[in-house]
């Protein structure tokens, strides 16, 4: 009997959606093991084989771990709210819901085909309202929030109302807009109800304010860093420029210590915790103040580096800076405008990134340095961002490599304030020493140096300490239609939170998927969507990421329409155990789930601070694209297109073109296909090897562009979903990318196909008997079963499948087909093949049910993990290469514990010795236990 791999997989993705053999219940009895793929987003293009590489590998996890007893929480859902649908709304006039639908019920096809383990009675969707009520929730508790510096956590703003009664803020230490004032409680108590919540704004984990913006008017809203591209929206190819608009801000800020901290205590990579170090960025430094010259302007630099204040030769702001038009003399106006113009167009990620483009502009005025009184002139370049630090650098043109390279570009002058430090040698950032041309700092060390400008610069009012963070408050709002609405509405002018009895806030219908044609976003085209009929709403949605910053804590709960999680859930479940997903998400999804779910434990809703406890970043499955070779018509001539084979093609002035991947197995060209594929190639000719034409090919990511995409649905078609498991976790180690081949996916079918034959001859005829295992059938078994356990655990995926290949191989040989062998050997192979395991199983369970518990027959799932025996590994003899003078002639095994004279005995007793040593008598024979056997003659 054949493997008929499409009959058993069809079967028993049936008898599991039928039985809810995965659903997942509370159980306190047992251990819990939480096992997360970050939840995909349902483009209409579904799913490439690249794709379900992390998934599988969680999937592999999620059955061991059922086998080792833990009671597993494997769930999937979908990110559902996004640009991709909206962008298809305005062209097509189809609403995105329907269009989300569809592509999601295409992803929920393939990954079913491909056999996953979810609890897909869990599945959430971040566009249902039953989920985003409580995204909307949420954000409802961050905008009636404020951080309590002195607790280190958040509070509920009644909190700090009371404090502001009792003795306004002269006691609070709390995060805050810098342009907060200090005011007493009679201050507090005389203010008008309008008065108080605008000043309670300042203090709000979710406020409103103007902020500089990457807006896209092709797409008509803002942008993440992310999404921008030299200059470009990452979707569209669409201009993009820098605007000031009225923003929904998150308070991030006020977590980058605790961010900081805590990622010690989680085991990520180093690669990833390096990357969040860096994007929170703490500096510690000082605020020194800058007088404008003739102005009643200061302008405040933050520096690292105060020791170099007298090595300042100019000042700059960046181009977004609020006080541009004011420190812009009316000589520049004309070239202030026109740089400003120019840079508009630069998102901040472009210029943060970019260290060789030097631009800029002077503006005319002077700044007078703090402690040396000098007029210095300012200037504004697109190397300084507006939203880190104060958008002010003291530019030090010897200490930093921008600043040098400004300054060579502009002719500014280049002050050494080192000892040793030569200024036409170029920028010395570390350079540490004595100070030199730096005033009262003169003959310090840059240590003693920093900490008296600081103590100077405090003396004189002219500056402070202060700690800051690359990192800046999150932007929260979004000019689209498919988006969560956020749950405000304006009376007076101000936003109050919608009730929440009343949420969800849903999204109404609209005519048009796109901004009114005054320039304000979609929503406002909803007739008479108001609050009670008579308040404005907030017209933007949120992003993206809100609805994935805590979709991994309604997984716990999803049917609960009382709370966004149980207390009894989220203590059963806590924290993800292990979580895969790609190194693309590191400073956003990421670090706003970490953040998000800091906030909920401060409130009290949550019990863990970090979501996340360990990280797998899965690597890239590359393209393995095919190429052909068109012959260049000869000038004068015109025809028939000709292509001529790889190995031929240096004959030829060719141009290498690529060519649809499915069109060619063992990279030979199926000329047929070729010529039905594009019209242009109808009635082409081939120049052909060996009665083949063989293609070329590259290594490439896998793209539509290079027809290099393959669909797992053709995989599974024709190898089956057990063997595009198996495959996926052979390529490699599961963190490094990795070229697709599907010319490789044979050995995989092939060793499935071993398996089966241990069960069942070609008749048909099952093999499986109840004899004892022999010792030697026993050990290669226990064997497999130390080497596969103790590589999932330390999670490597693709040395599993080489040990169970290697191990059915030498099964193979023994002749064995052992019931007490191969239900073990199920067991086994069922994380990475579960169908095959489960049919297996089946006939096991039919034929022997009296040597299976109850309750393990029905499903293979439900069996424990075999344990492997010392015992039955042990040696009982060794096998020593025999070498004569120094070369290896033979070798020789012998019990563990036969004397050593007796071993020397037959060693020159042996035909092969007695061969090479001519008879001779050895002058010494050298025997190392377990090791090797040495003849001098």
């Amino acid at each position: 009997m054949e493997y008929d791999f499409r009959a058993i997989e069809q079967k028993w993705q049936q008898h599991w959606r039928n039985e809810h053999t995965y659903r997942t219940e509370i159980d306190p009895t047992r251990p819990k093991f939480y096992v997360l793929d970050m939840f995909p987003y349902p483009s209409g293009a579904g799913l490439h084989v690249g794709h379900p590489l992390g998934y599988i590998a969680s999937d592999v996890v999620a059955r061991y771990k059922r086998h080792k007893g833990f009671n597993v929480l494997h769930p999937m859902g979908f990110d559902a709210f996004g640009l991709p649908a909206e962008q298809y709304a305005i062209e097509t006039g189809q609403h995105p819901a329907i269009t989300t639908e569809n592509n999601i019920r295409r992803y929920k096809e393939q990954l079913q085909n491909i056999g996953f383990s979810y609890d897909w009675d869990r599945e959430v969707q971040t566009s249902d309202p039953s989920f985003y009520r409580w995204t909307q929730w949420i954000f409802s508790q961050l905008f009636d929030s404020w951080y309590n510096q002195t607790t280190d956590r958040a509070e509920p703003i009644a909190t700090l109302i009371d404090a502001f009664a009792h003795n306004g803020n002269l006691d609070v230490q709390a995060v805050s807009d810098e342009d907060t004032p200090r005011f007493s409680a009679e201050t507090w108590q005389k203010m008008s109800e309008q008065e108080q919540q605008t000043l309670l704004l300042k203090y709000r984990l979710a406020y409103l304010t103007e902020a500089t913006v990457n807006w896209c008017p092709a797409l008509g809203t803002v942008l993440a860093n992310d999404e921008v591209k030299d200059g470009v929206s990452e979707r569209g190819g669409y201009p993009v420029e820098r605007r000031k608009m009225q923003q929904w801000m998150l308070r991030i800020t006020a977590y980058a210590d605790r961010l900081l901290r805590n990622l010690d205590t989680l085991a990520w990579s180093d690669a990833m915790v390096d990357m969040q170090r860096n994007w929170i960025g703490k500096s510690n430094g000082a605020e020194l103040n800058f007088p404008v010259v003739g102005k009643d302007i200061t302008l405040t630099a933050f520096t690292t580096r105060a020791d170099t204040i007298f090595g300042v030769t100019y000042v700059v702001v960046a181009p977004e800076h609020e006080l541009v038009p004011d420190l812009t003399t009316p000589e520049q106006k004309a070239a202030v405008e026109a740089y400003l113009d120019e840079t508009k167009s630069r998102s901040e990620l472009d210029r943060m990134s970019d260290v060789k483009t030097v631009s800029g502009v002077f503006t005319g005025s002077y700044v007078k340095n703090p402690l040396s009184d000098e007029e210095i002139p300012l200037w504004i370049a697109d190397y300084v961002l507006a939203g880190y630090g104060t958008g002010v650098v003291m530019a030090v043109p010897a200490s930093d490599e921008r600043d040098y390279r400004f300054a060579k570009h502009f002719g500014l002058e280049i002050r050494p304030v080192i000892e040793g430090t030569d200024p036409e040698a170029g920028a010395n950032p570390t350079k540490e020493g004595v100070m030199i041309n730096s005033g009262f700092l003169n003959g310090m060390t840059c240590r003693e140096a920093i900490d008296a400008a600081i103590a100077k610069a405090e003396e004189l009012g002219l500056g402070k300490a202060k700690v800051n963070f690359r990192m800046r408050d999150a932007i929260f709002s979004r000019q689209r239609y498919w988006g969560e609405p956020v749950p405000i509405y304006f009376k007076d002018g101000l936003p109050q939170l919608v009730d929440d009895a009343e949420l969800p806030l849903v999204l109404p219908e609209i005519d048009q998927y796109k901004p009114t044609e005054t320039g304000e976003p979609p929503l406002a085209r909803a007739e008479g969507w108001q609050y009670h009929g008579k308040y404005d709403y907030e017209l933007t949605t949120m992003p993206g990421w809100a609805g994935s910053s805590w979709y991994f804590l309604r997984y716990m709960d999803p049917q609960n329409d009382q709370q966004f999680v149980s207390e009894e859930a989220v203590k059963y479940w806590n924290q993800v155990d292990l979580y895969i997903g790609g190194t693309e998400h590191a400073t956003g999804h990421l670090l706003y789930s970490r953040f998000w779910n800091l906030f909920l434990y401060d409130r009290g809703y949550i019990f863990h601070e970090e979501p996340f406890q360990k990280l797998i970043n899965q690597g890239m499955i590359q393209g393995r694209s095919n190429l052909v070779y068109l012959v260049k018509s000869p000038e004068g001539k015109s025809g028939k297109p000709v292509f001529v084979s790889m190995g031929l093609k240096d004959q030829y002035d060719v141009i290498e073109q690529h060519v649809d991947v499915n069109l060619v197995e063992n990279d030979v060209l199926n000329v047929e296909a070729f010529r039905q594929w594009r019209p242009e190639n109808a009635e082409a000719e081939f120049i052909l090897e060996a009665g083949q034409y063989r293609c070329g090919y590259a290594v490439e990511k896998m793209s539509k562009r290079w027809f290099n995409v393959v669909n797992p649905d053709d995989i599974v078609a024709r190898y089956g979903a057990d063997t595009l498991r198996l495959y996926e976790m052979f390529l490699g180690p599961l963190e490094q990318s990795k070229p697709w081949n599907t010319n490789g996916i044979d050995g995989a079918f092939k060793f499935l196909r071993k398996v089966w034959r241990l069960f069942y001859d070609e008749e048909g005829k099952l093999l499986v008997t109840d004899e004892a295992p022999t010792p030697a059938e026993l050990k290669v078994l226990h064997q497999t079963l130390k080497k596969v356990e103790q590589d999932i655990e330390r999670d490597s995926f693709n040395t599993p499948v080489s040990t169970m290949m290697i191990c059915v191989n030498e099964l193979t040989s023994l002749n064995c087909h052992k019931r007490a062998i191969l239900q073990e050997l199920l067991v086994m192979l069922s994380p990475y093949a579960p169908h095959l395991a489960e049919e297996l199983w089946a006939q096991l369970s039919e034929n022997w049910p009296q040597a299976l518990p109850a309750e393990h027959r029905n499903s293979v799932t439900r069996a424990p993990w075999p344990q492997w025996e010392e015992k039955y590994l042990r040696e009982d003899s060794f096998e020593y290469p025999v070498s004569i003078n120094g070369k290896m002639r033979t070798r020789m095994a012998f019990a563990l514990d036969m004397p050593k004279a007796e071993m020397e005995r037959e060693v020159l007793a042996s035909e092969t010795v007695q061969k090479w040593t001519e008879g001779k008598p050895p002058k010494k024979v050298i025997i190392v236990p377990q090791r090797i056997i040495n003849i001098v003659v």
